[in-house]
């Protein structure tokens, strides 16, 4: 989050029919953007590009999402997740991601593109955010930042684990 962003609590919302696509590259700088993107994060094109995509990471998003998140398109996985995303103005917005990795001609990964949807309202207010809230308080009860993403993480695989699901299965069947 940028350090003079103030959070307005405005959530903004977009169309079932708009998708927002953005691409970064290896290191997460916004590579591509399109107009939804900027219209509903309130930034310009101009903006966003070159900047890295944690510019749009709202506080309130669990950090251990976004480690399994991008430890997973590393490895070449697609990934798909609720998120809470941060708007210029303090606002927020969230969505239904679906990211992968960009490979070149010979298999290897140069970016990583994202498109988001909508995502079910039910399934936010029932699973993600409750969810998240406790991600996000086991994250903050250590005094170290570090610790506390770790024992997020540990809580997020033993949760996972308890359930007998993978995080996808955990996802695509909410």
């Amino acid at each position: 989050m940028s350090s003079g962003t103030q959070l307005s609590g405005a959530e903004k919302t977009f169309s079932e029919a708009d998708i927002i696509v953005s691409k970064t590259d290896l290191k997460g700088r916004i590579t591509y953007c399109n107009e939804i993107f900027c219209e509903i994060a309130g930034y310009s094109y101009q903006e966003l590009i070159g900047q890295p995509h944690s510019v749009i990471r709202h506080p309130d998003m669990p950090r251990c999402v976004f480690e399994f998140l991008w430890k997973r398109i590393a490895d070449g996985n697609e990934v798909f997740a609720y998120v809470k995303n941060l708007c210029k103005d303090g606002g927020f917005y969230w969505v239904f991601a679906h990211v992968t990795p960009t490979f070149d001609g010979v298999g290897n990964i140069i970016g990583y593109h994202s498109t988001r949807r909508v995502p079910d309202r039910q399934i936010l207010e029932g699973v993600i955010i409750p969810f998240y809230q406790q991600l996000v308080e086991i994250e903050q009860s250590p005094k170290n930042r570090k610790d506390g993403q770790h024992e997020s993480s540990e809580f997020l695989s033993t949760y996972l684990a308890d359930k007998r699901v993978t995080y996808d299965e955990f996802i695509l069947t909410l």
